[in-house]
This record gives C-alpha cells, structure tokens and sequence, in this order.
C-alpha cells in the first residue's frame, strides 16, 4: 500500500519560512506529478503547487513568487519551500500524488493526511 506522510508544518510569525515535505512509500514504480493543496475549514481544497516528473512546476497566482515546489525523484519524496508567509496562508496542506506501481500499469492518486501551517500575525 502505498502512503504520504507530510511532515515540516507547524506555527509562524507572519513573514517568516517554512519547509513541508512529503514522502512516499510502499510499493512504487514511479511517481507522476506532485502537488501540494490546501484547505481551509467549510471551503474547498484548493491546489497550491504541482510539480511533473521532469520538474516542470506551475502555482497558484497567490502563492507565486514566495513558494517553491520540487522534489527528489530518488527519494520518491516532494517539498514546498514557503517563504514571506502571511496569515491568509493558514490551511491545513495536503500532499498528492499520481504513482504506477508497474510499468504497465495504469496511474493511480494518493493523498496525503495533511500538515497544519499556522501563521500569526
């Protein structure tokens, strides 16, 4: 089976950085596109980042220029790089991704738990 584990959240100052990871396991063949996402309570998920197997990466037009996206293919694992963050920027991020576990195989979606960002101001 096939689980994301985010790890890197957590609570801070309005201006400041952080890092979220995101790291698969199970059995992989290979990963497709990455991408981050993020959630407020009562509103939809809503993408943040995404990221192809060949880094090819686009972002939402609120979070460009201060996010960065990438990943380690070897690792099987993604990264969001958050930078001058603000208070609007407080969701729960949710990792996905799109995964074969053969070659011959079809690809399939799996979603991470989520990592609470918290922002004050």
């Amino acid at each position: 089976q096939v689980q994301l584990v985010e790890s890197g959240g957590g609570l801070v100052q309005a201006g400041g950085s952080l890092r979220l990871s995101c790291a698969a396991s199970g059995s992989i063949f290979s990963i497709n596109a990455m991408g981050w996402y993020r959630q407020a309570p009562g509103l939809q998920r809503e993408l943040v980042a995404r990221i192809t197997s060949d880094g090819s990466a686009d972002y939402a037009d609120s979070v460009k220029g201060r996010f960065t996206i990438s990943r380690d293919n070897a690792k099987n694992t993604g990264y969001l790089q958050m930078n001058s963050l603000k208070p609007e920027d407080t969701d729960v991020y949710y990792c996905r991704a799109d995964f074969k576990v053969a070659d011959y195989d079809r690809y399939l979606e799996v979603w991470g738990r989520g990592a609470l960002v918290t922002v004050s101001s």
